[in-house]
């Protein structure tokens, strides 16, 4: 956790000149130093540029990110993994053999410490001196130290051990505690505390999205601020069930002054021309002219992409999300593509099959807007499309990928009010949801298992993170609706089995594949997927949360515990 900041800010700055937005643009000036850096404007943008260089790399919202969802009832692994992608799959983690979702930790520890410096170089002005780039350069720091914080602290934080956490500005010797491993604190609850007041912080500074010029757009905003201290607060309600008092008027203040809302068709939420729709209130902002941004749509792409393109086929949808809709909803045919459905790839009609590496019958369709413009060539290449990157090794498209839309808050409304035994109250925000899926049905009183279907079909694939909720949801409780959940956490995943893969007209596999009932509806062809087997998981338990990993336990001298059942030697 020991790191050059005042290096690393322009190093990063400099990567960054390749993302997007015009307002990523910055100029190297040369190895800066605390005499020489902090004195102008230029200093303060180009060290907020680097704020966002996490964003667009693989270790994060590329991908490794979505590794852990593999534990989930929602995703399957539709490539052969080792060792480390399986142990969180299956829950089996020890803080040494996880691979790849170590970064996480290491990127946004990172972003805090920049975070951190602008923070503290911008309180050391007066603030009658600060000029309009300095204020807003402090909340936007302000925002990704309480973002990075928050997608260490729910992963990593438990009831009984917080996260590492710092502010630099308490620090009352700066020059020598700068480098010092920042303090854990006692309770993740500490965490909450501090992440919620870095969002109010940051929500003070900034302004609504609607008022931010087209050139801006990607910047954090008071939507995204207090979007995710809705989040924190939903996270910290389960450890302190009075939080959740605190979500539905800052849901209805997101909505009511920010002129946030829903689209009126589910799937246009998923398309290029609507990225910055009334539904956004957070993404990563993407582009594939300049392999900016985020990998994810290509990583969703069938491997190999059926020829036309280098999609990487890594994450599928699993039979039991399919059977959560039903068959009026939809969302099930915008969230997902089953044999036969038809999709537009490169200016052509195409219909769905799979023949690339683990079968499951399915693929996400969230993601294949930017696929569809453009041309296939005699060979079946995909080609004239300014949408998607021409490298095939760093898909990246033109799609923003969503990691907070304004439906997410007013799922998140309806389950604070359903939690506060409003349940009559709860019915208008989750009806809007339902509404708009035209899946025939109206809530009067909405139920935690209604509240539960709803979430599963409306963020399905996306980095809302749904094996965060099953275990908030399961949490040590008895009563059907923790059970539900500490079931889906814990039993197998299923596909569909085709007789000929390679045939989007096939009929399923009855031979080879068995039946079964799942969500009340019968299915033929079934198969256990590959890896995917039932396994243990104890609320609260060990696996609740991410173990540090080894070598940040040994390097810390004492300053890090390790999270209980975990080795830490």
């Amino acid at each position: 956790m020991k790191r050059n900041i005042l290096l690393l800010l322009l190093l990063v700055a400099g990567f960054c000149t390749s993302c997007t937005g015009s307002w990523l643009d910055t100029t190297n000036e040369g190895s800066p130093t605390e005499n020489n850096y902090w004195k102008s404007d230029a200093d303060f943008t180009s060290a907020t540029t680097s704020l966002y260089y996490c964003f667009s790399l693989e270790e994060t919202w590329g991908r490794n990110l979505f590794w852990e969802q593999g534990a989930s009832d929602d995703i399957f692994f539709a490539r052969t993994r080792g060792n480390a992608q399986m142990n969180l799959a299956n829950l089996n983690m020890d803080g040494n053999t996880e691979g790849s979702i170590k970064d996480i930790y290491n990127e946004m520890y990172t972003t805090m410490a920049i975070a951190n410096n602008i923070i503290y170089h911008a309180l050391k002005i007066k603030e009658a001196d600060r000029s309009a780039i300095v204020k807003h350069s402090l909340g936007e720091a302000y925002f990704m130290r309480a973002f990075s914080h928050f997608m260490i602290a729910y992963r990593y934080g438990r009831a009984d051990n917080g996260v590492p956490y710092v502010r630099y500005e308490e620090l009352t010797n700066y020059e020598s505690q700068v480098n010092d491993i920042p303090t854990q604190q006692k309770t993740v609850m500490d965490n909450y505390k501090y992440i919620i007041e870095d969002f109010q912080s940051a929500a003070n500074l900034l302004p609504w999205f609607k008022d931010y010029s087209s050139d801006n757009y990607g910047r954090p905003t008071k939507d995204a601020a207090y979007g995710y201290m809705v989040k924190a607060y939903a996270y910290w309600a389960q450890h302190d069930a009075s939080q959740w008092a605190n979500i539905p008027t800052l849901v209805d203040k997101i909505e009511n002054e920010g002129g946030r809302g829903l689209l009126d068709n589910f799937a246009d939420v998923f398309t290029i021309a609507n990225n910055w729709s009334k539904e956004y209130i957070w993404s990563v902002n993407s582009s594939g002219n300049n392999y900016a941004g985020s990998e994810f749509p290509g990583i969703m792409l069938e491997n190999k992409g059926w020829g036309a393109y280098n999609g990487w086929g890594n994450f599928k949808p699993t039979l039991e999300l399919y059977a959560e809709y039903n068959d009026q909803d939809a969302r099930r045919s915008a969230t997902i593509l089953k044999y036969g459905d038809q999709f537009t790839y490169f200016g052509t009609n195409k219909k769905y099959y799979s023949s690339s590496d683990n079968e499951c019958g399915f693929q996400f369709n969230k993601y294949m807007n930017p696929y569809s413009f453009g041309d296939l060539n005699a060979s079946g290449v995909g080609e004239n499309n300014s949408h998607i990157s021409t490298n095939g090794d760093r898909p990246t498209t033109d799609l923003n990928v969503p990691l907070m839309r304004f439906s997410e808050l007013l799922l998140f409304k309806a389950e604070a009010l359903i939690m506060q035994t409003k349940n009559s109250e709860a019915a208008d925000p989750l009806n809007r949801i339902a509404n708009r899926a035209k899946e025939g049905i109206t809530y009067t009183a909405p139920t935690m298992m209604d509240l539960m279907h709803e979430r599963r079909c409306e963020l399905a694939g996306e980095y809302a993170d749904r094996l965060m909720d099953l275990k908030r949801w399961a949490a040590e409780g008895s009563d059907t609706w923790n059970l539900d959940a500490l079931a889906k956490i814990k039993t197998a995943k299923h596909g569909l089995k085709h007789v000929d893969r390679s045939n989007p007209s096939s009929d399923l596999d009855t031979t080879n594949g068995t039946t079964m009932v799942i969500n009340g509806k019968t299915f033929q062809g079934v198969i256990e997927l590959a890896n995917m087997k039932a396994k243990n998981y104890t609320p609260g338990g060990t696996y609740s949360v991410l173990p540090y990993e080894i070598n940040q336990v040994i390097k810390s001298n004492g300053k890090l515990i390790q999270n209980s059942g975990y080795a830490s030697k």
